[in-house]
């Protein structure tokens, strides 16, 4: 198998699977987000390795540099610092790349931040939504949290602890009640899950929390803006979008009945 996407701890080094080791000692190389990170996993198991920096800045050119030796069956382990890569991570472009030309990947499954701190902050029920990292802007994470508060099931992200406060602030200004955990330092020994409503969270986290963040945010209740939804119908039909298809797209991102905004627009 050339190329072996890895799924690494993401937190206690001793939550890695057995087929991620073999593949590590088995591997010509290893593609690490951060080499000195990977080291100290591979010196927990005992492993030596040969490391390769493949990260967001060196993307492009390693998978140039990349491609030619898995075509000629060079035998490559991809991990990241924490988790699945080419999920919030970099690997996509050269798990696409290898496909393209024909190699062969398989991925090794393993612990995952999302599904973890969905089952710790108690609002797991069935489908959720993953949003990766939130967005930095003000408009557009206010956007954010009304455009899932429609979606009718909780979702997770990931944010900096420099920012979550700002994030819980600006959710309790949209929804104050919505159900929020903030997951800190997962499966560590400092492992803490702080639950409430958005209110009440961002009352709470006056200080940034200290290490990595996941954030789940319970279903919405927010109630949208007729006025508000007539006039998104208004300004993209002013944008050239017909109006029924103007209706309709406001329609499933509101809890406005899509008749009453195509006449309402009339």
């Amino acid at each position: 198998m050339p190329l072996a996407v890895c799924a690494t701890p993401i937190g206690n080094l001793a939550d890695v699977t057995l087929r991620v080791l073999d593949e590590l000692r088995a591997a010509d190389v290893v593609l690490a987000e951060d080499t000195r990170h990977t080291r100290g996993l591979l010196e927990r198991h005992g492993i030596r390795a040969t490391l390769l920096s493949y990260h967001e800045h060196n993307e492009a050119s390693r998978v140039a540099e990349l491609l030619p030796r898995l075509e000629a069956g060079q035998r490559m382990a991809l991990v990241s610092d924490a988790g699945m890569p080419a999920v919030s991570d970099p690997g996509a472009r050269l798990v696409r790349a290898a496909l393209d030309a024909g190699v062969r990947v398989t991925v090794l499954p393993g612990p995952s931040a999302v599904e973890t701190a969905l089952v710790a902050s108690g609002l797991a029920g069935g489908r959720f939504a993953f949003v990766g990292f939130l967005p930095r802007k003000a408009s557009e994470l206010d956007a954010l949290w009304r455009e899932t508060a429609a979606w009718g099931m909780p979702v997770v992200a990931f944010e900096s602890p420099h920012r979550v406060a700002a994030s819980m602030r600006s959710l309790a200004a949209t929804d104050p009640e919505r159900e929020v955990a903030v997951c800190r330092e997962l499966t560590k020994r400092f492992e803490e899950v702080a639950r409430g409503s958005a209110a009440e969270l961002a009352e709470r986290l006056d200080e940034p929390p200290k290490g990595e963040v996941t954030l789940v945010v319970g279903a919405g209740s927010v109630t949208s803006d007729p006025e508000q939804a007539r006039q998104a119908v208004a300004d993209l039909v002013a944008a050239g979008t017909p109006r029924r298809v103007a209706a309709e797209v406001v329609a499933r991102l509101t809890d406005v009945s899509r008749n009453g905004l195509y006449e309402g627009s009339l």
